[in-house]
């Protein structure tokens, strides 16, 4: 019997969390809150055998990955597999201002997912796909392995609900995607059990970044 064990993250809290703009593939940097938060998880995981680390190749993923791996000697493999949902048109515009001009396609990405498309944008469904296409070939390379995926939110909601057998239109049911919040998923002989759903069990602060 062999298990192979994923862990997936978020990243740190950003700048655009803070300002409430869609980030997408375009990127902010970690606030000083995002860099703490990456520092707990690493110290929450220092007692866990990490065999690889795989960050999306967005720098606010990837200087998290760093954070987290700290002075571990572990390989680092970067993937624009796990990169978030790429928004088009609205990258870098104020969630507010977006709800504002785009009405019904705000209602569609936060109410029903399965729905929404913008000019330039992914879809829910597409960013499964490559997801899930990335990380069945990582099963397949790291059998009996364990690896981190730090990663974005929609990507972490999207793979949690595949294997949880979620229906796309209640994908943003809880739990939160806290920045840095921890889940885990085992594969026993391909067959997968989720162990741990958005945990922020190593935050060291009450309810840090909870706002983002």
């Amino acid at each position: 019997m062999s298990t192979t064990t994923i862990y997936l993250t978020r990243h740190g809290q950003t700048e655009w969390n803070v300002q409430n703009r869609m980030q997408g593939h375009m990127d902010s940097a970690l606030t000083t809150l995002g860099v703490q938060q990456a520092e707990w998880l690493s110290r929450g995981m220092q007692a866990t055998n990490l065999d690889v680390i795989y960050a999306s190749s967005s720098p606010r993923a990837l200087r998290t990955a760093e954070i987290i791996r700290g002075e571990r000697d572990v390989p680092l493999k970067i993937s624009d597999a796990f990169k978030e949902i790429g928004m088009g048109v609205w990258e870098g515009r104020d969630s507010a201002e977006l709800a504002a001009q785009y009405s019904d396609q705000h209602r569609y990405f936060w109410k029903e997912p399965d729905r929404f498309k913008v000019e330039g944008s992914e879809t829910f469904a597409e960013v499964q796909t490559r997801t899930l296409e990335k990380l069945q070939e990582i099963l397949t390379a790291h059998q009996g392995e364990t690896i981190l995926i730090v990663t974005h939110t929609v990507v972490i909601k999207l793979l949690m609900a595949y294997f949880e057998g979620r229906e796309l239109p209640k994908l943003w049911d809880l739990p939160y995607i806290y920045p840095t919040c921890l889940s885990r998923i085992d594969f026993t002989d391909g067959v997968p059990e989720i162990l741990l759903q958005g945990d922020t069990s190593h935050y060291e602060e009450n309810e840090a970044g909870m706002e983002s």
